[in-house]
């Protein structure tokens, strides 16, 4: 019975030893370059990543069908609904709209915008391919960009969220849309530039030294951009841990 115990005492630590290596070659392995991304990688990163978050906002007004004008049982009130008529009646489901806030300064995020122009491309461009790596490699040591962009399966739902962005100013958006820091800190934008036809989205800036230090370093715990576009709450939390890459802390 013994001898049993330390065989598989022997057994277990085997394994144990065995194992640390395969995690360390695991935690140090190399970044693939972001010219070897595939769509769902790209689309990971801008998305679902330390630097790209999703805040989806749900719309179950219509889940249910009721005849236009009709009272509705909830509230007693009529049902008629202009902007419902404008969509082109009522749908009877669930309508999601999806807001993409994303740190644009973080190079993943440049890097995950110039894999997907790259991949849209019909052939190997020389020029989109200088283009590419210069915007990737654009230096934002004054600056934090945080990028925003809507959409959504039915376009009738994100029209107005796309207005609202599109007709929003710096003097509009300044004392409604800062970073706060998790020791309540925050930065006020700096300057607001709409959409425009690069398809980055609605650019939020922010001045990056803040009493003559970064607004965030290592120790910041995590950082939460909060913008009121019109009727829009934008909100959302990053955490400031696993915004390193490649060694280097991106925000």
């Amino acid at each position: 019975m013994k001898t049993r115990l330390l065989f598989w005492v022997n057994i277990a630590v085997l394994l144990v030893l065995s194992g640390m290596p395969a995690s360390f070659t695991i935690a140090q392995k190399k970044i693939k370059p972001w010219q070897e991304w595939s769509r769902k990688d790209a689309e990971h990163i801008l998305n679902d990543s330390p630097w790209g978050k999703t805040q989806t906002e749900t719309d179950t007004s219509e889940l249910f069908f009721r005849p236009g004008g009709a009272p509705n049982p909830r509230t007693g009130a009529s049902n008629a609904d202009p902007l419902r008529d404008e969509r082109g009646g009522a749908t009877n489901q669930a309508s999601s709209v999806n807001f993409r806030i994303r740190f644009l300064s973080a190079r993943p995020i440049r890097q995950a915008f110039a894999r997907v122009i790259t991949l849209d491309q019909p052939e190997d461009d020389p020029k989109v391919k200088a283009s590419m790596n210069e915007f990737v490699n654009r230096d934002f040591d004054k600056w934090i960009a945080v990028v925003v962009s809507v959409d959504s399966r039915d376009q009738r739902y994100s029209r107005p969220a796309a207005q609202a962005l599109a007709t929003s100013t710096t003097d509009s958006l300044k004392n409604n849309t800062y970073l706060e820091r998790k020791d309540g800190k925050r930065l006020f934008l700096h300057r607001y530039q709409a959409p425009s036809s690069d398809g980055l989205g609605a650019k939020f800036i922010f001045e990056r030294i803040v009493d003559e230090r970064p607004f965030l370093e290592g120790n910041s715990g995590e950082v939460r951009f909060v913008s009121e576009v019109g009727k829009l709450k934008l909100d959302k939390r990053f955490k400031v841990d696993d915004m390193t890459y490649d060694g280097r802390l991106e925000y």
